[in-house]
């Protein structure tokens, strides 16, 4: 393995800085944050939550749903009753 360090001579080390927000009914983001830098360029990263859409009653249905015992005869290997070659696959072509 060879190393090339004089390639990694000009990276910058950067300072990552978590904080919630949240979008106004516009879809703007505005962040109240004082980052004591003026009249700089910042890189900023987006991470936007999958299960945000999710509504919160169906989250909680789906939790109780999931761990709740009266589910627990489908852990059984008794109940396994179908294998990969039972049934057609689905194609849904629109």
């Amino acid at each position: 393995m060879k190393l090339y360090p004089d390639k990694f001579i000009n990276q910058k080390i950067m300072r990552a800085i978590e904080i919630n927000a949240k979008t106004d009914n516009h879809g703007h983001l505005k962040l109240n944050y004082p980052l004591q830098k003026s009249d700089q360029k910042v890189r900023v990263i987006i991470l936007i939550d999958d299960n945000a859409d999710v509504d919160e009653d169906e989250k909680l249905w789906l939790n109780v749903a999931s761990s709740s015992p009266a589910f627990d005869f489908l852990k059984d290997p008794e109940e396994n009753i179908y294998s990969i070659k039972d049934g057609e696959p689905f194609n849904d072509k629109k």
